[in-house]
């Protein structure tokens, strides 16, 4: 897996530190220190847990930088206005040292941009006497993160006052650790959006995919190609302009969050045909004919249309829109899609048929798309994302030869730990996204109408109540899911992380909020510190009390986050465990 192995060491902590080593101290627990960081810490030292005052003229000192100086005044106002209660009150004594007044930031390489792999670890001290705290990182991006465990670590109405004696030395397991949110099937407005990455920035996640097309609307005005948006929106008002995706990209980067396109191809394309039908096939079909077998659809749901690789003009719009794209969004990844190409879909258009009259075959159109397509956004200085199917698909897929493995990452989401094993057995890096473990969306049911599966007499088996990847995906199940299980540590080397996702057939901004947190939080936690104790067992246990504080904190916050437990189990914490 991509990770940094190197803890940032302060001098000034050498002494705690010391007696950290040679003196046993109890383990700082979240039912006797309530005070919490989320997500846990990789180092975390605290021999003799206590607070301080926080003087109401504190101030963070950091060298100037485009994206931290904003981020520094966005935390010196929310740490000195948040005056957060926490639900259990911190059994803390308070020193009787002077109100820390300051934080002084440190930055070894400030022009390190924000991309995969950037240097994310900090140090954080906190001292006992009333100096000044410090904190120390290599990046801009890790100072990011450490200013976010420092706001974590206040709390106090009407006086706030701070964690202290402690230090920190955190670096995530994982380099990638994102959320994969559908902008097409139902629309986000931009504040929706901001909100999340907001949120996302809190958990220390520092990528947002943003699958912004697909065959029910194409909502991205594209410069080159404005009809594509005119004509595959949903209305007017459902449009992402070039002013929006600068305004979201600009609020990830004062956040530490990466925004990743994705265009959605060449299936799940059907929005496409409202300005070019001729390159596109069966667009506007009914998706299953009646009396067909399942295998006989023309799309994986309702909302036909697929690119036709065999039309000229389909490479000039490709080319156009990955043009424009590449251009607003400045990440090194650019999602391309390649997920869940229909035969039938392709098999209606007279082209294709005559190409697989002659022993063509469906696999081939597919590479000849791939071939067609892969160069060009490489020219652009772009690391190509593709859904796994593109190589794991059992009917249609590509040679190996035409994804090369240094350019090309592939996405998970079938099969559990089994395609992880595929895709990194094959020398590819991997981003998980099991259905199993990491949809969001999953046990709402099916969005498709009169569907015979919700007419059963009392007493039928409901199985997983029409929902094709139920059941519900719990904070639970996510936190207990290890993205590198069963591989091999050459394997696990090659997995870069995961992301949650939410697909938005029965989504919108209504409850963009309660689907996704706190159970993004979970998986924020597994990829940043992992989900086990120092002696490797599950921590899943300990974990609950934590997270429903950082729940609570979270909605106090302006995140909409739904409850995990009753908050008598907060208030009494162990006792809804289900062993004492």
């Amino acid at each position: 897996m991509d990770h940094i192995s190197y803890p940032l060491l302060s001098h000034h902590f050498s002494l705690i530190l010391i007696c950290t080593i040679l003196i046993p101290t109890p383990q700082i627990s979240a039912v006797g220190f309530p005070i919490n960081v989320w997500p846990k810490p990789t180092t975390f030292l605290w021999p003799r847990p206590q607070a301080i005052a926080l003087s109401p003229n504190f101030t963070i000192s950091a060298p100037p930088h485009p994206h931290l100086t904003p981020a520094v005044r966005r935390y010196l106002r929310q740490i000195l206005t948040e005056h957060h209660r926490p639900l259990v009150t911190p059994n803390l004594n308070l020193t009787s040292s002077p109100p820390l007044s300051a934080l002084t930031i440190t930055i070894s390489d400030a022009s390190a941009p924000l991309a995969h792999g950037v240097n994310e670890s900090y140090s954080l001290t906190i001292p006992d006497d009333g100096s000044a705290a410090a904190l120390s990182s290599e990046t801009a991006w890790g100072a990011m993160r450490g200013l976010e465990t420092l706001s974590q670590l206040v709390y106090g109405d009407p006086s706030s006052r701070v964690a202290c004696g402690l230090y920190i030395a955190d670096v995530p397991l994982f380099m990638h650790r994102g959320i994969m949110l559908d902008t097409a099937r139902n629309y986000y407005g931009v504040e929706d959006l901001l909100r999340l990455i907001a949120a996302m920035s809190m958990n220390k996640l520092n990528v947002f995919h943003w699958h912004v097309t697909d065959s029910h609307s194409f909502p991205l005005v594209v410069p080159s190609e404005p009809e594509m948006a005119a004509k595959g929106a949903y209305g007017e008002g459902m449009m992402y302009t070039v002013a929006d995706v600068k305004k979201v990209v600009e609020f990830g980067l004062e956040r530490g969050v990466r925004v990743v396109p994705e265009i959605d191809m060449p299936a799940h394309t059907g929005s496409w045909a409202k300005a070019y039908p001729e390159i596109i096939t069966c667009a506007d079909v009914f998706w299953w004919p009646a009396g067909a077998s399942w295998d006989d659809r023309y799309a994986a749901e309702p909302g036909t249309g697929q690119l036709n690789p065999l039309h000229p003009k389909t490479y000039q719009v490709v080319q156009n829109i990955v043009h424009d794209v590449a251009s607003m969004f400045p990440d090194q990844f650019l999602h391309a899609g390649a997920d869940e190409v229909t035969p039938n879909c392709w098999k209606l258009d007279p082209t294709i048929q005559s190409f697989l009259s002659k022993n063509g075959t469906l696999s081939q159109i597919l590479s000849t798309f791939i071939n067609s397509t892969l160069p060009y956004i490489l020219s652009l200085n772009r690391t190509v994302v593709y859904w796994e199917d593109v190589l794991l698909d059992a009917m249609i897929s590509v040679d190996p030869s035409l994804l090369p493995t240094e350019h090309v990452i592939l996405q998970t989401w079938n099969n559990g730990p089994d395609n992880t094993k595929r895709i990194v057995a094959a020398g590819y890096r991997a981003i998980v996204s099991s259905s199993d473990f990491y949809y969001l969306d999953c046990g709402h049911g099916d969005f498709i109408g009169n569907n015979s599966e919700y007419d059963q007499p009392p007493g039928a088996n409901q199985t997983d109540g029409g929902s094709w990847c139920g059941p519900f995906k719990s904070w639970q199940l996510i936190y207990n899911y290890d993205i590198t299980y069963g591989l091999s540590p050459t394997e696990a080397e090659l997995v870069i992380g995961g992301e949650v996702a939410l697909w938005s057939e029965q989504a919108d901004s209504t409850v963009l909020d309660q689907r996704i947190w706190p159970r993004a939080s979970a998986m924020a936690e597994t990829l940043w510190s992992g989900n086990r104790d120092s002696s490797g067992k599950k921590r899943s246990a300990e974990a609950v009390d934590r997270l429903n504080e950082w729940r609570y904190r979270m909605v106090t916050r302006g995140v909409r986050a739904e409850p995990i437990q009753p908050l008598w189990c907060i208030k009494n914490p162990g006792m809804c465990n289900t062993v004492q």
